[in-house]
């Protein structure tokens, strides 16, 4: 599902490398979690593989495209939950609606939604267990209800890979629980759950694959179980 050999990364006026030659495969089925210090690169990775920063060099394919000449179409099969996103009180969009826009990679902006994409909308808010919220303006919601709603806006976009950046952060510990449930069952279903994350309770009970990165490369990669994430990460960084 994911295949990067050799890549190097860049952002647009960056001189130096953010990825440094780094080769991964993940494939169906597999719950990966990023670990290690800060500015090591985990979130370039996760926008590596979104194809939302450039590859100057290697090899980079996503659910079998080419990441290099294909980010659009990459980023239509790939849901992404971004860090510490919040809404404007006044952004006019109920929580229905942002859960919508999870549909529209799929469609274009110039289709409007039909009867699939509104199953799709009402079964990712089922799932995430927001139906409550479905009508309040998304801007007024805490940080932890708008963290669900781009969950399920994610959801509703049915991605083939889900990638997820601090997930965990605005949640509270019965949250945590509920989400890493849903992340579990994507899992069991084939989808590859990929994560950066230093919260490492509530894990779903399967085979945690722990990738450490440091200084832009993989300085770790090793399959554990959830109780054994912690101390592999605090490990790792500490001889960092």
């Amino acid at each position: 599902m994911i295949q990067l050999d050799g890549i190097y990364t860049a952002y647009e006026g960056g001189d130096r490398p953010v990825i440094k030659d780094l080769s991964l495969r993940i494939g169906k089925g597999e719950f990966v979690i990023i670990g290690g210090p800060n500015g090591a690169g985990k979130t370039t990775l996760l926008e590596a593989i979104n194809g939302m920063v450039r590859i100057t060099h290697g090899a980079a394919r996503v659910c079998g495209l080419d990441v290099r000449r294909a980010g659009c179409e990459v980023r239509k099969k790939v849901g992404y939950v971004i860090q510490n996103f919040s809404f404007d009180p006044f952004t006019p969009f109920t929580v229905e609606q942002a859960v919508m826009m999870g549909r529209y990679g799929r469609l274009g902006m110039l289709h409007r939604p039909g009867k699939a994409d509104f199953e799709a909308v009402e079964r990712a808010i089922r799932i995430v267990g927001i139906e409550d919220l479905k009508h309040k303006p998304i801007g007024t919601l805490s940080g932890g209800q708008q963290q669900k709603t781009l969950i399920a806006q994610n959801l509703a976009k049915e991605p083939e890979i889900i990638l997820l950046d601090e997930p965990f952060s605005n949640l509270d510990f019965q949250a945590r629980e509920f989400v890493s449930g849903i992340l579990s069952g994507l899992v069991k279903k084939g989808t590859p759950v990929v994560i950066v994350s230093h919260a490492f309770d509530d894990l779903p009970e399967t085979d945690i694959r722990m990738i450490i990165m440091d200084s832009g490369r993989i300085g770790k990669d090793v399959t554990c179980a959830p109780a054994e994430v912690e101390g592999i990460v605090r490990s790792a960084v500490a001889v960092n």
